[in-house]
């Protein structure tokens, strides 16, 4: 039996989070107080007061998302994953609670993440969509089929879940090209650009630069990651990985099934919402899955 532990990306946020566990554990308020510091503005008031306006900004969802998921990891009496993984900016939760990363260089590398993204947006007006009821290989071929667009898969979400990415005219393109191949519905996603996917290359070099530059020690335990979702305790692969993360699709699907396959019995989301759990639920019916927000 195994315990996995898996962190949620961009998205689960919400007025509130996080104000509990700074209320009731003193090791909590030292890392949100931390996490101030850090950023050099208040992000435990936003995540505590703020309005879902003020959460939405890119310089905030994510650093925000980071520090509630590891605080609620980190305040957990005797956590010992046996592996972890998370989804998209989850990964860099992931590496903190495998002590890969320590909270303050994670929520830097987090920070400057959100700010290369944020340019990225800006630099290249892009759009998602969500997918449902297709198998993976019929929206890679419907993305293929598109000329003169950028378009691709984004995350491998779960069996029948495919989120893609790309240009405004390459998602239009592609939603009627799968919708005539069958999909149920195609989700048009309230994103702010095309996340994993080549449109993120004005970010790139720059979250490259920085991950080079932060200390990254060998994980205490395998961590999954996006980009293979293969294990790996390899830090030179860690950074590897992390680096091609941003342009690279999220296969969470595939790193769920090897979680499961390598003798995880039992997965824990930390963080805000339940998303994960229910991705968790269609790979695997027999997955016992909780969530400690």
């Amino acid at each position: 039996m195994k315990h996995a532990y898996i962190f949620p990306g961009q998205g689960a946020q919400f007025t509130g989070m996080g104000k509990d566990l700074f209320d009731q554990n003193s090791r909590a308020q030292e890392l949100f107080h931390q996490a101030d510091d850090t950023l050099g503005f208040s992000i435990s008031k936003i995540m505590f007061e703020g309005s879902e306006d003020d959460l939405k900004q890119t310089k905030v969802t994510q650093p925000a998302i980071f520090v509630h998921s590891v605080v609620r990891a980190l305040i957990q009496e005797d956590f010992s994953p046996d592996m972890v993984a998370g989804h998209s900016l989850g990964e860099f939760s992931a590496l903190v609670a495998s002590k890969a990363l320590s909270f303050v260089d994670g929520l830097k590398l987090v920070s400057q993440r959100a700010k290369a993204m944020q340019l990225a947006c800006e630099q290249n007006p892009s759009t998602m969509a969500a997918v449902l009821g297709l198998d993976d290989a019929v929206v890679e071929d419907a993305c293929r089929s598109i000329e003169n667009e950028v378009v691709l898969p984004a995350n491998y979400n779960s069996p029948g879940q495919v989120v893609i990415s790309g240009t405004y005219q390459g998602i239009e393109l592609a939603t009627e090209a799968l919708k005539e191949a069958g999909a149920k519905r195609v989700i048009p996603l309230a994103v702010g650009g095309a996340f994993h996917s080549p449109l993120m290359e004005p970010a790139h070099s720059k979250l490259e630069q920085a991950i080079n530059q932060t200390a990254i020690d060998k994980p205490i335990c395998p961590i999954y990651q996006n980009v293979t979702g293969l294990p790996t305790i390899e830090i030179e692969v860690v950074k590897k990985n992390l680096i091609a993360q941003l342009m690279a699709p999220v296969r969470w699907t595939q790193s769920v099934t090897n979680m499961l396959n390598d003798g995880a019995t039992h997965f824990t989301e930390c963080g805000p919402g339940r998303v994960l759990q229910g991705l968790i639920k269609k790979v695997s019916r027999e997955a016992e899955v909780n969530g400690i927000s």
